[in-house]
């Protein structure tokens, strides 16, 4: 009568061991298995490298897709080149900064011009290289602010068409330019606002409020705008046309702008690069409708540009012969900049202003008008002594109208006003301009591109 308990009594316990040792031994031999290895060092690390290295290849493939093409075709254009195909990391949207594009800070140089003659001995010369290691930050800077020039002006180039208001233009250019160079107050951001002058307006003009003029097919635009890291600045402009008709106009100013730029260098005099520069500009003729106009040197400057926006000198001189006889000095920064005119050459002020800047040299003044201390404090914080406009203290923040404070301080000799410069109606003006840099070894187009 016992045995059969007994039985089931030592039954149920062998079946449950016989599924303990039916279960436990897989999960025991994983987790000795994971921990041997484990200690080996070995399982976990083949894994982990697997793992990165997809990983590594999904970044790779994100990258480049995420870079658009670099080439840009100008056509539409006159005597604009395209832009081919190169090392490019932009966005089709031109969404990442200039210093984002190179994180180690080695900016493209721009086009490099041997020294020639008496000054040949420079470009080997180990005492020259090592003043520019010493001033290798400077020229980063400006390298920075060059690209920023480039991709900005390449920017505009893709969208720029007839039909388009003035305004628009050069809002959705100075957006970008803005977001390329990280603007920061006077760390980093536009040197002058764009000028977009039209026809025989040769200079000094943007936009105000409520100024919708339009780009026409026959129109001939200057866009000229600049960019600066630190205080050091790129002026780099050129000539926007469509018809054919103009190419001899803009043939001429464009060689005369190369030409003065070969003939610039340490030690040349500026008389003879304004020589120069009149001497190939007279050598062209244009004929529209019908009628022959010889090319005319429109009777603006050439600009030295030193480096600091706090202390900033400019020397004014002619594109003409018979200017002054100062030369070139090592290190310099210079704007060679060219008009040519189908009409007289001699340009006069507009009315309606755009142009503004602070005069460094004024000193203290004091202000009564409350509204006046304002704009000047404004003034101060975003521009410093750089060229502004109107529409720049409404897009900046300024409360309230800028008008008439803006005139008192101009009343007062704080701020002066740049009004666009015209040659007579009906005459057509083109320009183009390079940004050059006289290093102690070479001369260096920093704003040189693709495009012209």
């Amino acid at each position: 009568e016992t045995t059969p308990k007994e039985i089931k009594t030592k039954e149920v316990p062998v079946k449950t061991e016989e599924k303990k040792e039916e279960t436990t031994p897989a999960p025991e031999e994983v987790k000795t298995e994971a921990t041997t290895n484990a200690g080996e060092g070995e399982a976990p690390a083949k894994k982990k490298k697997k793992k990165k290295r997809k990983k590594n290849k999904k970044k790779d493939k994100e990258e480049e897709t995420k870079y658009a093409s670099a080439e840009l075709d100008n056509s539409k254009f006159r005597l604009l080149g395209n832009w081919p195909e190169a090392e490019w990391k932009q966005t089709e949207d031109y969404t990442i900064p200039i210093a984002d594009q190179f994180p180690d800070n080695i900016f493209p140089q721009g086009e490099i011009c041997e020294y020639l003659d008496a000054n040949a001995y420079r470009t080997s010369s180990e005492e020259m290289r090592e003043k520019e290691r010493l001033l290798k930050y400077d020229y980063e800077a400006m390298r920075r602010a060059a690209e920023g020039h480039r991709q900005t002006r390449k920017y505009a180039q893709s969208f720029i068409q007839p039909g388009m208001q003035l305004v628009d233009i050069c809002s959705r250019l100075e957006a970008k330019n803005l977001e390329l160079i990280q603007a920061n107050y006077l760390d980093a951001g536009q040197a002058f606002p764009t000028g977009i002058s039209i026809n025989d307006c040769a200079a000094h003009y943007t936009p105000n409020a409520g100024d919708y003029r339009v780009l026409g097919e026959d129109d001939v635009c200057k866009l000229d705008f600049g960019t600066h890291v630190g205080g050091l600045l790129i002026d780099c402009a050129f000539t926007i046309a469509f018809n054919k008709k103009f190419d001899p106009l803009l043939e001429a100013v464009k060689d005369a702008t190369n030409t003065g730029i070969k003939t610039a260098g340490i030690d040349v005099r500026l008389c003879d690069i304004g020589e120069n520069i009149q001497e190939v500009m007279e050598s062209y003729e244009i004929e529209l409708d019908g009628k022959t106009y010889p090319e005319n040197d429109v009777e603006i400057l050439m600009v030295i540009q030193l480096k600091d926006i706090v202390f900033m000198q400019e020397i004014a001189v002619p594109i003409v012969k018979g200017g002054p006889t100062t030369k070139m000095e090592e290190g310099e920064v210079y704007a060679i900049e060219t008009f040519g005119s189908t009409g007289k050459g001699l340009v006069y002020e507009e009315a309606d202003c755009s142009h503004y800047m602070k005069d460094f040299d004024v000193g203290t003044v004091p202000l009564r008008n409350g509204k006046a201390r304002a704009l000047i404090s404004h003034i101060n914080k975003h521009y410093g002594t750089l060229a502004f406009c109107k529409r720049w203290i409404d897009r900046d923040g300024f409360k309230g109208s800028h008008i008439m404070p803006l005139k008192n301080l101009v009343d007062e000799g704080v701020i002066t006003a740049y009004p666009p410069l015209n040659d007579i109606p009906g005459s057509y003006v083109a320009q183009y301009e390079h940004t050059i840099l006289l290093r102690p070894t070479c001369k260096e187009i920093l704003s040189r591109g693709p495009d012209y």
